[in-house]
This record gives structure tokens, sequence and C-alpha cells, in this order.
């Protein structure tokens, strides 16, 4: 039998059976929506319908119709969908728009895509995919802040916090307005990829961090964390949990993002993770985001981020977990004078770990200032990627951006590729960026050890390691609070000492 292609073929927007006629198209090329028999009971009904259609298509919609996904997507969106039974009406558009757009979205591959050029994400596709399919049993982690939340695969368990809620908790008012709002504008993201919109179809619930104007919490932060377990050899759990935060006019709050394995060493499970992160002007927001998953996990996540007029965003990431790891950080400069600051570090200290960051930052008015520092460490036969893309455009103005990337190779199978790339379109700016690879620590700070005493004939070994340590840790100490610093300190200490061995197996291969 030949493959669908169109939307008929999927049901979209009707289950008819297979004795009627098509349904007719409505203006926007949508079918009549009629009731889903096999749905009538779940609320609320499904916004879209991926299943096939054996009923006949005329030509007319065959040539209007969306072109087809490939059968993987459609099978993982049909998933998504059956596994939300009830949601809040306020996610309903963006649920829409993504479900939609999965049916005319196939799977990138290192060919097909240039946003995945360098990334092997056929890990991906390694094992079924299989969703939680109950509220899990989990004991709420420790938490030094006050105000701290846990999903768990995906579902919120423990909210908590004066301006934290779950999306379908919101009562009517200026919170609830803030939150549709910004999920309607998430609808119309432009720039998104397959990983977000399964987040969008597949999101359960929202958590809602709401600032209200002039209110100061940055001291105080709100610590979200995200754990994960594996549902055994068989498949691959996938959890898509959301976030999004509104810091009104002049507020400022901080956000600590953990994310972990809590299940057996090694789980194997897919972390789709999506956080948005409105900024209004004169707002500041703290984001601190640490990633120690499993070995064998998979982990894509979206940040996205829209700043007003006179807006400051700080962004730390150490992440150094997860087989496959991926993260598209998206931020926009919407009004002038704005600020961005983003440190990064990836260590890929396993035996074919892929990590890759993929940054986009837009400067669209005048006197924009922003800087961005990457790091990464690659082991063994670690693979590293960084996509860095600064578009600087016609109107802004006395623009002041810098990027750079420093990464280190410790292993003669380890692979890094960098693409930095600056796109500037108006005519008076300051923008500079850099690059820097190397197999070897920096001399001159080998000197600062030998001026100090230090033998590196015989403690070569010792001197190598406390470089490495320092190069990590000059980035992770950028996380303003000492509990999660402390932490993931010790974890990247950790980690380096076994990707000695680790790249000592890899020489074997």
């Amino acid at each position: 039998m030949s493959r669908p292609n169109t939307v008929q073929d999927l049901g979209l927007g009707s289950r008819a059976p297979p004795q009627s006629a098509p349904q007719p198209l409505g203006r926007r090329g949508e079918a009549s929506r009629t009731p889903c028999p096999r749905r009538r009971r779940c609320a609320p009904p499904p916004l879209l319908c991926f299943r096939r259609s054996s009923a006949p298509v005329s030509a007319s919609v065959a040539r209007t119709a969306p072109a087809v996904s490939d059968d993987l997507v459609l099978r993982i969106a049909e998933q998504l969908e059956d596994s939300v039974t009830s949601t809040s009406p306020l996610l309903d558009p963006l649920r829409s728009a993504s479900a939609l757009s999965l049916l005319s979205t196939p799977w990138p591959t290192r060919r097909s895509s240039e946003a995945f050029h360098f990334t092997d994400i056929s890990y991906l596709r390694s094992l079924p995919i299989s969703l939680p399919s109950r509220e899990p049993y989990l004991a709420l982690p420790s938490s030094p802040f006050s105000s701290h939340d846990l999903f768990s695969d995906g579902i919120l368990l423990s909210p908590s916090g004066a301006h934290v809620s779950t999306l379908a908790d919101l009562p009517p008012g200026r919170a609830r307005d803030r939150a549709a709002a910004a999920l309607a504008a998430s609808a119309e993201f432009a720039h998104k990829d397959l990983f977000y919109d399964f987040n969008a179809v597949g999101a359960r619930d929202v958590v809602v961090v709401h600032v209200p104007e002039g209110v100061k919490v940055a001291d105080d932060p709100i610590h979200i964390m995200f754990a994960y377990t594996n549902s055994g050899a068989e498949s691959m759990l996938m959890s898509n949990p959301r976030v999004l935060v509104v810091a009104e006019k002049a507020a400022e709050v901080a956000i600590v993002e953990e994310h972990f394995g809590a299940g057996e060493e090694g789980g194997c499970y897919w972390a789709n993770p999506v956080a948005e992160i409105i900024i209004d002007e004169g707002a500041r927001v703290v984001h601190s985001y640490v990633q120690h998953q499993s070995f064998a996990a998979a982990h894509t996540k979206w940040t996205v981020v829209k700043q007003d007029t006179t807006s400051k965003y700080e962004f730390v990431e150490a992440s150094t977990g997860a087989k496959l790891n991926r993260h598209n950080l998206h931020i926009e400069q919407l009004g002038p004078e704005t600020e961005t600051e983003l440190s990064t570090l990836h260590l890929t200290s396993q035996n074919k770990q892929i990590h890759d960051l993929h940054s986009r930052l837009i400067l669209d008015r005048p006197r924009g200032f922003s800087r961005q520092l990457h790091k990464c460490i690659a082991c063994s036969t670690g693979n590293s990627i960084f996509g860095g893309n600064i578009k600087v455009n016609r109107y802004a103005q006395q623009t002041d951006a810098g990027q750079e990337t420093k990464c280190l190779i410790r292993s003669p199978k380890a692979l890094v590729n960098v693409k930095p790339n600056l796109q500037i379109i108006a005519d008076d700016v300051k923008c500079t960026h850099g690059a820097a690879i190397s197999g070897e620590l920096d001399p001159n700070e080998l000197f600062y050890f030998q001026a100090r005493g230090i033998n590196m004939g015989i403690n070569m070994k010792t001197a190598t390691d406390a470089l490495l340590y320092f190069f990590g840790a000059h980035m992770i100490k950028r996380i303003p609070f000492k509990p999660i610093s402390e932490k993931a300190l010790a974890q990247f200490k950790e980690l380096l000492v076994s990707s000695r061995q680790t790249a000592g197996e890899a020489l074997h291969l």
C-alpha cells in the first residue's frame, strides 16, 4: 500500500469511518471537526489525530494538504497525543500548532539538516519509545532552597513557592493572562525544530513562575528539579516537562534547573524539556542550568528567552551527563539597552558521548550588549559540537557583542566541531568572536607551576589534572548559589578522574 501523503490520510481533525466520504476542508485547509468516536470520554478531545484513514482522497485535497512526515515522527506524535488525557485549555493553541507542524517535519539527519550536520542523533532510534503511563512514585529529593519543584518523568509532583504554580491551577488574573499570551506566542515560534514540537504535543502541564512588577527574589532562587527514570531494556521512556518564567517590569528572579537520573545507574530514557523565559522592561533573570543525566540517556532541550528594554539575562550551564545531549539556546533582544551574558561548559568524559550546544542570539534594537563564553573538554571518543550564531539586525546600532569558545581535546580519538557565526546587518557595531581548539594545555599555565617549585618531570600528571579542573571550574563557579556550584564541581572532578581510565580504554578500541 502506498504511503499516505495528505492531511485526510492522517485523519486530521476527524476520524470518519472507512465507508464515509472525505470531509470538506475549511478556509485554512483544515478538515471539519467531527467528534472522534474512540475519544468521546477523553478530556480535552485531541486537537489533531495522527491516525491514518483508509478513506479515499480527492486530487484537490491532496494538492492543498501539507507533506507528510516520516513514519517514526508520526508514531511518536501519536503516542504523545494518546498519553495526554487532560491539559489546561491554555495549551491548546500551542499543541495544535505543533501537531500540525509535525505532519510535515521529517526526522533530521546529518545529511538532510544543516542544524544536525555534526550531530548524530541515531541513538534516539535505537529503541522503541514509551511514555509514563501513571504518576511515578518518587521521594522528593532534598533542596537547599525554600522554593523548589520536582518533575518526575515529565509529571509535576510538588510545586511550592510564592511565585510558582501549575498552569492548570492558575486562578483568573494577571498571571494567567500573561501565561496565556506567552503560550499563544509560542505557537508562532519560527525557529523551532522537531523536539520543540514533541514537547508541545506531549507536555502534560506547565510550571509557571510569575514574578509581579517590582518584586525582587534573585537572592532566593526557585530550584526546579527534573528527575528521570528508565522503563527497562525494552524501550526508552520519553518525558516532556515544560517551564514558563515571566518576570514583569523591574522584577528580579533566579532560576536553578537541575536534570538528573533517579533510577538505576545507567538508566536509558529520553528527556525532552523546554524552558521559556519572558523578561519585561528593566527586569533581571539569573538562570543556572545543571545537567548530569545517566550516561545511557538522551537529553534534548530548548531554552527560549525574550528580553525587553533594559532587561538583563545571566545564564550559566554545566553539562556533563547523557549519551546524547543537545541544547538549543535561543535568545531575542527585543528592546534597546538590553544585556545578555552566557557561560556554558560541556564535558564529554565517556566513549561515544555526544554533546551539542546550538545557540542563537538575535539583537534587534540599539545599544544591545552581549557576552558569550563556551568551553568544552572532549575525552576518550567523545564528540563535542558548538554552533553559535549572533545576528545583529539593521536597527541594532551601537551594539557590543562578543563570543568566544575554548575547547580542549584530551584524547587522540576525541572530536570537536566548532562553528561560530556572526551575521551583521547594522553598520555601527562592535562585534568580536574567537575560537580556540587545542590538544595541549597552555604552556604559560604550566610555567606557572614550575615557577612555584613544582617539578614538572615528576608531577606533570598533577599539574595537568589541576589545570583541567580549573579550566572547567572557572565556568561552574559562575553559578551564584554555593550549594549548586559545589555539587557540580564535585561531579565534574569525579568525571575528570574517571575519564583517564576511559581514555585508556578508547586507545585500544
